[in-house]
Order: structure tokens, then sequence, then C-alpha cells
């Protein structure tokens, strides 16, 4: 997505785009948008804190847009006076729309024993060493309220051995114990279903996942890396308070 971005900005500065001002600036906007990059889903056109600048979502991704639809700005807004990211809560909301529109039938669960005071989303690689220390770390994660969602991250791709085990642990019959079983180190009998695998990476690269685990807090922020259980629920207690 962020490609596609990209090629916006390269495709408009080569043509030279420009729209005569229309009385429907949102017209505008998605005129200019469609004429560089036809296949363009924009989900959102809002006004900006700043005056005739104009939010445009495209999935995740935010751009900014002038109103006659000729310029825009692929970068974020910061308030100087009061040191605050403007950008960065429409994006985390944006994240956490596309994740639960995935669908907990589409993930493994780990619940807590007791009350849930917070749900995380993890993109996880079964080989990856980070994420085995935070595996074994789920009954500290379960003590302080944390219910983790996970969705499978094989950073070596399709066809790969991390893909070909998160495949298997998708299709055993009791696919927590598979995951836990995995994390060890264990070798799990090897299956094949249907599986959410392929939309759990089509989803990681549309939020810009780079490494794993990767952790979605319920705020829409995303961590990178391995975060032990109290310092983790440390973080999302002070986010939720913001």
């Amino acid at each position: 997505m962020k490609s596609m971005i990209r090629l916006f900005l390269t495709g408009a500065l080569t043509l030279g785009l420009s729209l005569p001002l229309l009385a429907d600036e949102s017209a505008a906007i998605r005129d200019a948008l469609k004429k560089v990059v036809p296949d363009v889903q924009i989900d959102s056109i809002q006004p900006s804190p700043i005056a005739g600048l104009y939010e445009v979502m495209v999935g995740t991704q935010m751009m900014y847009v002038t109103g006659d639809g000729r310029y825009f700005i692929d970068g974020r807004i910061v308030d100087l006076r009061n040191r605050e990211d403007l950008t960065e809560p429409k994006l985390a909301e944006a994240r956490l729309r596309v994740v639960d529109q995935l669908g907990e039938d589409s993930m493994i669960i780990f619940d807590p024993p007791g009350a849930v005071r917070h749900t995380i989303t993890v993109f996880t690689d079964i080989e990856c060493g980070y994420c085995r220390q935070f595996h074994r770390q789920m009954d500290g994660y379960g003590q302080e309220g944390i219910r983790v969602r996970y969705l499978f991250y094989p950073r070596a791709g399709e066809g790969s051995a991390a893909y070909d085990e998160a495949v298997s642990v998708w299709c055993a019959d009791d696919r927590q114990a598979a995951m836990t079983a995995a994390k060890a180190g264990q070798s799990v009998p090897s299956k094949r279903c249907a599986n959410p695998v392929d939309r759990h990476m089509a989803l990681g690269r549309e939020l810009a996942i780079r490494g794993t685990p990767a952790l979605v807090l319920d705020t829409g922020d995303v961590i990178p890396g391995y975060v032990e259980p109290k310092r983790l629920a440390t973080i999302l207690n002070q986010n939720r308070s913001r």
C-alpha cells in the first residue's frame, strides 16, 4: 500500500496533475487519485487540522491532499505547540479496523484465566526465537489479564518451513496445543486444510510489519519485538489512560 502511494506521488509529479477547484472538493480529490492510480480504494476523505488540506485514508495508510486535488503530502502532521502527532491516532484506528475485519475465527487465541484487561494481536513466526520467548511467557501475560490473538507471519514466505508449520498448526485438532508444541521446537504432524495464513501475511504487509513478534495493542499502536509481561501490562495501562 505504501508503494502504491509513492507511485501516486511519482505519477503526479510526472504528469503535472492539476484539476480545477470543484464545489465538491472530495470529488476533486477522488478524481485526481483515480487518474493516477485507477484501482485505488479510498476509504474516507476528511478535513485535516490544516485549512485546505484533506486526510485521505487508503487502507491503513494516510495521505494529505489539497482541496483542488493537485498536491499531496506523504507524511505526518505534528502539532509543535502541543508536541502531538495528529496523524498517528487516525492510523491506529485504521489498524484496529483492518485487524478486526479479519475476525477472531481466523486467529488462534489464548485467553487469560481471569478477567480480560487488554487484548493484543501478535504477528508471529513459529521459528522466530523471540516469538518463542514470548510464547513461553504466556502464563505471565495471562496473569496480567492480557488476551493474546495470534496471526501467522512466517518471514521466509510461502513454501518455507515456517509457513508449512503455520498451516499444520492451524489444521491441528487442538490449535492451541499445536502452537505451544511448535513454539517449543517439537514436531507437529504435517496437515493441510483451508487456512488463513495467506490472509495473515497480507495483513502484515498492509501494516508494514518488518519482523516478529509484532504486537498490535488494543489502542492500535504497534510494538516491534518481545516485551515481557509486566512491562507490556504497564504500556497497555499507560496507553489506555492517554
